[in-house]
């Protein structure tokens, strides 16, 4: 593999650096119940769009946006601990499942029935079953897909993730639903881990750990997931050059896998785990930066109609799906 030119290791550093401010930004004007990487990306969306800032963007941007998001996934396995799934117990888990399953293979489904372009399903797919914009982070290397479109996915992904943490527990009282099964819902349901947390505090606290613990469940699904979408290409005789020379398992998923085997087996330092998770939201802002770096208007009008209805049905489907399984499944 040929080594990086100085050119391309200046640009990586430029990309960094530009990442980094925007993300002092974001963290600056940080807004209760929404998420430090939707201001990452919008500001990122704002600086390549004036065109007095563009100037000040690094041609190519991506390299430095790759190595945080991968990093950002790493840590995210941080965030789980196997032994947190026993507190929803088997009926949790098979929510989990339900969920996780029928949103990314009906979301497939319907975006390639559509004639979306297949990478851009595919990421709409499985930031809606799995982790939002982690999710996207996750498989978009594995997959063809065109660059602005991955900001595209994380920027829609994000916008119906923030409206669910806001209807879920407002719905869920209205239904009067119990504590656990509201608890339940909002990790089955809600794009995010952030705004999960979010959620749990608009609904009263109640059993916010419950919340995680179902929302850590989908993170933990992660790997397969990643797996599926590099199958998606290698089917129906589709062959990529990404796909032809993918890993069965790229670095940042095992690295995930290690750290949340890590996580679970004690190894951890308890005072550990709140700092890794700040600077897992720390490199997953910033990455959302850089990515918002793509969302260049002049490239993305005319408004993708069907990108924008897709994610609104994968949305709709994980958060029905969530709602039946967890009323039947789970009492209290």
């Amino acid at each position: 593999m040929p080594l990086p030119t100085r050119s391309h290791q200046v640009s990586r550093a430029h990309g960094a650096l530009l990442a980094a401010g925007g993300l002092a930004l974001a963290l600056g004007l940080a807004v209760p119940l929404v998420s430090p990487l939707l201001i990452a990306m919008a500001l990122g969306a704002a600086a390549v769009n004036i065109s007095a800032a563009r100037r000040l963007i690094p041609a190519d941007p991506e390299a430095a946006t790759k190595l945080l998001l991968r990093w950002g996934v790493v840590l995210l396995g941080f965030r789980l601990e196997a032994s947190d799934l026993a507190e929803v117990g088997l009926r949790g888990v098979t929510v989990i499942l339900l969920v996780v399953a029928v949103t990314y293979f009906a979301s497939c489904a319907i975006g390639d029935r559509m004639g979306m372009d297949r990478g851009l399903v595919t990421m709409i797919a499985a930031g809606c079953a799995v982790c939002g914009a982690a999710a996207i982070a996750a498989v978009e290397s594995g997959i063809r897909r065109r660059t602005e479109d991955v900001a595209l996915a994380v920027a829609l992904i994000t916008l119906f993730g923030t409206g669910t943490l806001l209807a879920v527990p407002v719905l869920a009282q209205t239904l009067g639903l119990g504590d656990l099964q509201t608890a339940v819902w909002i990790g089955a349901s809600i794009h995010e881990v952030a705004q999960v947390v979010a959620a749990s505090a608009i609904a009263g606290g109640v059993a916010a750990a419950v919340a995680m613990s179902v929302k850590l469940g989908r993170v933990a699904l992660l790997a397969p997931i990643y797996a599926l979408a590099g199958a998606r290409f290698r089917t129906r005789g589709v062959e990529t050059a990404v796909a032809a020379r993918q890993q069965l398992v790229p670095w940042f998923v095992v690295g995930f896998l290690l750290a949340a085997a890590i996580r679970t087996a004690g190894l951890l330092p308890q005072a550990s785990v709140a700092p890794l998770n700040a600077v897992a939201t720390v490199l997953l802002a910033a990455a959302m930066f850089g990515l918002g770096l793509g969302l260049d208007l002049r490239k993305l009008l005319p408004l993708n109609l069907r990108a924008l209805a897709l994610a609104s049905v994968a949305t709709f489907i994980a958060v029905s799906v969530s709602l039946v399984a967890t009323t039947v499944l789970i009492t209290g």
